[in-house]
């Protein structure tokens, strides 16, 4: 009697090496099926952002710029004194 056997399946020697023979898992199908991948972590929320003062005071903007660390009182004081009439 002679069996017929796929070339890949011989070389594989059915120990998990082809992704699939004869309508069965292989090895590392069963493993994936028993051990589901953790899911994905939800995405942080982007930190909230200061409200930001109207186009129309360049005087309120300065401030709200002083407040929020990115002007020194140093060049607060210049850029008032360049804003102001």
């Amino acid at each position: 009697m002679v069996v017929l056997v796929p070339r890949q399946i011989r070389m594989a020697g059915m120990t998990g090496g082809v992704p699939y023979y004869g309508g069965r898992f292989t090895p590392a199908q069963a493993y994936a099926a028993a051990h589901p991948p953790h899911p994905p972590h939800p995405p942080a929320p982007p930190p909230a952002a200061a409200p930001v003062p109207s186009q129309g005071d360049p005087l309120e903007a300065l401030q709200h710029l002083l407040e929020a660390g990115v002007l020194t009182p140093e060049e607060y004081d210049e850029l008032r004194a360049r804003v102001e009439p």
